[in-house]
């Protein structure tokens, strides 16, 4: 099972595209924990200090906050869960990233004197991708909000989460009823509606012959395909209309790529497009593409920007590899404090440093910023109307500005192009800087949705009377 977006990966997408025609017998996965004070060492002294992340000021420090307002709110603490798949049997470790940065934030955070003095208490779960419904389930009982995880089969879950009406601000969503659904808020959304095609329009404008001689490589993974279809679609809106060159991939491998590659050749592609994600199949398909002697640039969604592309390109066949993002690649570090912050924190902790713990991390901070100003009055209500006020969040600086109080995808991008062993910001030339514009977000088909949206773009499949829904003041 594979999806296209980083923060459907990712960005939710990453925890899916590692599953590919994966299955696991594993049961009882989900395990808590306490996400306060410090853990291998904690974060360094300044933390206690911190004023800022990034261009953020913290949300974080003392206060005379109390009441115990609603489930998980006492005088002393605030009681969040968080995760991700990293049991999953066949893929260990999977998205664990998500949870080393959540887990990392609550001791940065609490060594500020948390959010208004109360303590944040972290009850950490591992979903390992078949037990999303244990683990909400759980949260439900008690828990304030989720924050900052990401579960593959968060659908799975989503009718237990709406009906004991916890609120989230999830680090990443994966399916449709998960991203538009009641009570959610993420840093950086990645609606069913609404589709940022940054990376198109930064295409059209580094390649002049970019929309006659392009084409998308499409896969037997229906997931893959989804994305391919809402690619390809966003492509014909915008003049780009795909070359069709027949290619279609086992999602399982082929035990011959070389008539792909020749199939390439003979119908003239320059640039190839693919949703899919890296693995030893797409690495031979590029290694093949080679050696027919093709020599295509390539545009490839978020989840190649990875080290374990980098590493795979020693020999520089990749060094074709553009990926259009929205967020800050860590090469940027030295220009965008956020990032730094972020991998100062993460690698202090002795976490796993990668796109899905920054895209984690602004989801506390998001969660961390409306907490604050609900003050004494925290409850559930208050988070969902102050997180619905937010209509412009980078996150400190991590990423592009998004909107997450209205759940619509950022219209910005930059682009990266691997060479050698690195990747570096080609797009726009300033590195830091994104591009944006107007057209950046397109609207999708409703045939592509996966689900039903109500006048206010919420999934209506498990939907109640009494949800919690913003109140102005």
């Amino acid at each position: 099972m594979k999806v296209e977006k980083i923060g459907r990966l990712a960005a939710g997408a990453l925890a899916v595209t590692l599953l590919a025609s994966c299955a696991s017998s594993r049961s009882g996965t989900d395990t808590t924990s306490g996400g306060g004070g410090t853990r291998d060492g904690g974060t360094t002294g300044a933390a206690a200090s911190a004023t800022s992340f990034g261009t953020l000021p913290s949300p974080c420090g003392k206060g005379d906050a109390k009441g115990s307002t609603d489930q998980g709110v006492t005088d002393g603490e605030i009681r969040i869960g968080f995760g991700d798949d990293r049991g999953f049997t066949s893929a260990p470790g999977l998205s664990k990233e998500m949870g080393d940065a959540v887990s990392a934030m609550i001791d940065w955070c609490n060594q500020q004197g948390g959010i208004n003095g109360r303590t944040i208490k972290g009850d950490q779960y591992d979903a390992a991708y078949t037990q999303s419904v244990k683990v909400v389930q759980q949260a439900c009982k008690q828990d304030f909000m989720l924050v900052g995880q990401g579960f593959a089969m968060d659908d799975a879950a989503e009718q237990y989460r709406v009906g004991c009406k916890l609120p989230t601000v999830a680090g990443y969503t994966v399916g449709p009823n998960a991203a538009m659904g009641p009570m959610k808020f993420e840093a950086v959304p990645y609606p069913v509606d609404m589709m940022n095609i940054g990376a198109l329009r930064i295409a059209e404008k580094q390649f002049p012959d970019f929309k006659g001689k392009t084409d998308v490589l499409h896969s037997t993974s229906p997931a893959v395909e989804t994305g391919s279809g809402k690619v390809a679609a966003a492509m014909n809106s915008i003049g780009v209309k795909p070359m069709d060159c027949g290619i279609k991939l086992n999602d399982a491998g082929e035990s011959s790529y070389m008539p792909f590659a020749q199939k390439i050749k003979k119908c003239g592609a320059q640039y190839l497009w693919t949703s899919d994600s890296p693995d030893p199949g797409q690495f031979s398909l590029l290694e093949t593409i080679d050696r027919a002697g093709v020599k295509p640039t390539y545009l490839f969604e978020a989840t190649w920007y990875s080290t374990l592309v980098s590493q795979w390109n020693k020999a520089g066949i990749g060094n074709n590899i553009n990926v259009g993002m929205i967020f800050q690649p860590f090469e940027n570090a030295a220009k965008v404090p956020a990032v730094k912050q972020y991998m100062d924190i993460v690698n202090a902790h002795h976490g796993k440093v990668a796109l899905l713990g920054m895209q984690a991390t602004s989801a506390f901070l998001l969660w961390a910023q409306a907490a604050k100003t609900c003050g004494s009055q925290l409850t559930r209500q208050c988070m969902v109307n102050e997180l619905a006020k937010v209509h412009e969040w980078t996150g400190g600086g991590l990423h592009a500005p998004t909107d997450p109080g209205a759940n619509k995808p950022a219209s910005c991008a930059l682009m990266v192009r691997l060479n050698g062993t690195k990747f570096e910001q080609v797009f726009p030339k300033n590195v830091g800087e994104f591009e944006c514009g107007g057209d950046f977000v397109v609207k999708t088909d409703p045939k592509t949705w996966g689900t039903s949206l109500n006048g206010d773009r919420t999934s209506t499949k498990f939907l109640t009377g009494d949800v919690i829904k913003p109140q102005s003041s």
